[in-house]
């Protein structure tokens, strides 16, 4: 099954995602920069989330470029994954208006780890579905940083429930690991026109 459908859904899901956390910034009555102050929080929820987002998209797409074809097992891991990225905005939307307190917080990590495990499930699935996609299996290898991920998410949802703030340090190093597209990849994406041109 060819994976061009399979990327433009993907890719007009995560733009819709993207547009309704923008929605959710409200604007001040007043104008001054004390009317500002309030939203803070929100606004601070929302760009954490739009790294995150961003992260996936990213993420997603260089995975995307290193497999070959999908089967429909691929489809629904893929729908499971943006089931979870889809609730970022309202998770980001209940801890920014609650100024970042506990529980938003431990729920916001639950939506993190979630989407952290679709998203290994979906890479699983991508690799056990033909030979053709190879080349992502020798890019993933062990997946540590996949792993050291989720790991911390646990933490960080249960650090959630008595310091909501080291629980946000958390989620901000989480996303400083995956801020550059994953070089594993990208590394065999290089390497692939040198083994075309081997042949």
């Amino acid at each position: 099954m060819g994976k061009g459908r399979f990327e433009a859904f993907s890719d007009g899901v995560i733009a819709i995602i993207i547009t309704i956390m923008v929605l959710e910034l409200k604007v001040p009555h007043g104008g001054s920069m004390e009317d500002l102050m309030p939203l803070l929080p929100v606004f601070l929820s929302y760009i954490l989330s739009f790294v995150y987002v961003g992260i996936y998209w990213n993420n997603h797409h260089h995975m995307l470029h290193a497999t070959h074809t999908v089967s429909s097992a691929s489809l629904w891991a893929n729908l499971h994954l943006l089931f979870w990225l889809s609730l970022i905005p309202f998770t980001t939307g209940w801890m920014g208006e609650n100024h970042f307190s506990q529980i938003p917080t431990a729920l916001y990590g639950i939506n993190l780890f979630m989407a952290a495990l679709a998203y290994w499930m979906l890479q699983m699935t991508l690799m056990k579905t033909s030979k053709d996609n190879h080349l992502l299996r020798k890019a993933i290898g062990s997946d540590f940083k996949g792993r050291l991920s989720l790991l911390l998410y646990a933490s960080a949802i249960i650090v959630a429930c008595y310091l909501p703030m080291i629980a946000q340090a958390i989620y901000v190093a989480v996303a400083l690991i995956w801020l550059i597209p994953d070089r594993r990849i990208e590394q065999v994406l290089v390497e692939k026109p040198n083994e075309s041109g081997a042949n």
